[in-house]
């Protein structure tokens, strides 16, 4: 198999959903294999692919395994003739650096590492969670309002003459 999408007739969407699937299944023959007695390893969780969806003509989501949490996709839709160790890939949130690697059956893929090891995730609920957010977190764009919104302060700037004072309006908790 190579990093290209397998074909579905449920479409684009199937095609992210099933190549998804199909990296999921390298990453927990990986982890029987090489992985599970490894101290990095998290026996609470699993190997599952979240997200999965067409993205400016490739597939991206992210990967859930007992020792990491990365962004993924195919490398071959945007590095075919880069040998470089990395590639920067544009999304609506900003630019991310990919490390590009062979992953058995699957091909070439280009990954972003968001955890590892794994070991403050307590379960797959909570794994899941984090990847869904992450991934909706990546697909906002940088200059939206609800990005703005989130950038603004939690609380108001402290006024100098109140602080000098010793009369501070907020305290910090």
């Amino acid at each position: 198999m190579t990093g290209s999408a397998p074909a579905s007739a449920s479409g684009p969407a199937g095609d992210a959903a099933a190549w998804g699937e199909l990296l999921a299944a390298s990453y927990r023959e990986i982890g029987e294999r090489a992985m599970r007695d490894l101290p990095i390893y998290n026996d609470a969780l699993g190997v599952e692919a979240v997200g999965f969806r067409p993205f400016n003509g490739t597939i991206v989501g992210i990967m859930v395994t007992p020792w990491f949490l990365n962004v993924a996709m195919p490398a071959g839709a945007v590095t075919p003739a880069t040998s470089g160790a990395t590639v920067r890939m544009r999304f609506p949130a900003g630019d991310i650096e990919f490390t590009l690697s062979e992953v058995a059956r699957i091909g070439r893929i280009a990954s972003c590492s968001l955890f590892s090891p794994m070991f403050q995730v307590a379960d797959m609920d909570a794994a899941r969670a984090t990847a869904e957010a992450a991934l909706a977190e990546l697909m906002l764009p940088a200059d939206s309002e609800e990005t703005v919104r989130r950038r603004e302060p939690a609380t108001s700037p402290i006024d100098r003459r109140n602080f000098l004072r010793g009369a501070l309006t907020e305290r910090l908790e």
